[in-house]
């Protein structure tokens, strides 16, 4: 069927049915379109590029009389649009309670889903990047949801694209990836999770999927070198560790960052929500047995700020969560920071080291392994290390 549209004057673009479509149509032919005053004709070109030419206005009309009332067309502001915007104002009570997200980066991150953007979601290790996307998914539970871990991928054309196989009966044939089916399902999540830990050749076949100008997916491994088109709706998440820190991953490709409209800083919880965290997981544990283990936590991340850091590393709060697991599973706090935290910092240097200092830490807030406070909490974390 042919995607005839029309342009109006804020150059936003709708088809015959009323369907606004801007997003799909360069900026460049929308203004072409409307300062010559013609519609736009969309075309498949062999290479599975799309192009908008220019066509006669009267097509437009006549395609449009035989679809819908001619007042639907010129107001872009359809009952969708009201409905987005009224669930937006709500959907702050939506978010699961063991996410501990600020509003408004919950608000942005499902708005950008609802308009079909791609998602690029940045921060420490364990702040909560996977979850936030996860919540989302389940928030909007008629969407289907898909996860793909670029960490863990060592061949992206098999993960991506699909394998080549023989068979007597059948020959050589290419056994599509779960992602080709991912793209072809409309309003799928799309979850990309450890992006900067892909291989190049990843980002390379991600380039043409990410494009809204492109949206396609070519299998050249199949005969004539067919052209998946991503379905309408379907939202790319895709989540990246950034800092030196991370030595097993790769500095993002301007061009594959370019690609990703919309970007949702997650930031390591304060205090307070730290404790609030650990609290909803493990309410029966001892509060300052939580508090510590937040505490702990909280003076690592304002470590890595400083301008002398004494450590490399922070804690995350998935490790803080595995800790009060161990609590209420009848560890002490020096056990747990055995098992949780000290494995994290070199003991290179002696007394000097990061694990030495870590322990100086712990200790600080803890003088055995009872549980007994040696003092307020709260006086600890602003007190610092004992030299």
């Amino acid at each position: 069927m042919t995607t005839i549209v029309k342009v109006l004057d804020n150059f936003t673009a709708v088809d015959i049915n009323g369907n606004d479509i801007t997003a799909q149509i360069p900026i460049h032919a929308r203004r072409r379109a409307n300062e010559n005053g013609v519609a736009l004709r969309m075309l498949t070109t062999k290479t599975g590029r799309t192009q908008w030419r220019d066509a006669d206005m009267s097509e437009f009309d006549e395609l449009r009389t035989h679809a819908v009332p001619t007042d639907k067309v010129d107001n872009v502001k359809t009952e969708m649009q009201d409905d987005i915007i009224n669930f937006l104002k709500t959907c702050d009570v939506l978010r699961p309670i063991h996410l501990i997200m600020d509003n408004l980066k919950w608000r942005y991150l499902m708005r950008s889903v609802l308009r079909g953007k791609n998602i690029m979601m940045t921060g420490p290790s364990g702040c909560g990047k996977t979850l936030a996307a996860q919540s989302v998914a389940q928030v909007l539970d008629g969407r289907q949801f898909f996860y793909f871990n670029l960490g863990a991928t060592q061949d992206p054309r098999s993960t991506l694209i699909g394998n080549t196989h023989y068979s007597k009966d059948r020959g050589t044939f290419v056994a599509e990836a779960l992602f080709v089916k991912a793209i072809r399902t409309a309003n799928a999540i799309i979850l990309i999770d450890e992006l900067t830990r892909g291989h190049a050749d990843a980002w390379n076949i991600l380039m043409t999927v990410l494009d809204e100008n492109q949206r396609y997916l070519r299998i050249d491994e199949m005969p004539d070198t067919p052209t998946i088109k991503v379905a309408k709706g379907v939202t790319f998440i895709a989540t990246a560790n950034i800092g030196s820190e991370y030595t097993a991953t790769r500095v993002l490709d301007r061009a594959i960052l370019d690609r990703f409209a919309s970007i949702v800083e997650m930031e390591p919880l304060n205090l307070t929500d730290e404790i609030e965290l650990l609290k909803m997981t493990y309410p029966t544990v001892d509060i300052n047995a939580l508090s510590a283990i937040a505490g702990i936590a909280c003076h690592t991340r304002d470590q890595m700020k400083s301008e002398d850091p004494k450590v490399t590393t922070s804690i995350s709060s998935r490790i803080t969560v595995e800790m009060a697991g161990l609590l209420n599973d009848g560890f002490n706090l020096a056990e747990a920071a055995e098992a949780c935290i000290y494995p994290f910092f070199s003991s290179a240097g002696g007394n000097d080291s990061e694990r030495t200092y870590m322990k100086q830490l712990v200790q600080k807030f803890f003088v055995d392994t009872t549980l007994q406070s040696s003092t307020p909490w709260e006086a600890v974390i602003t007190d610092g290390v004992a030299s």
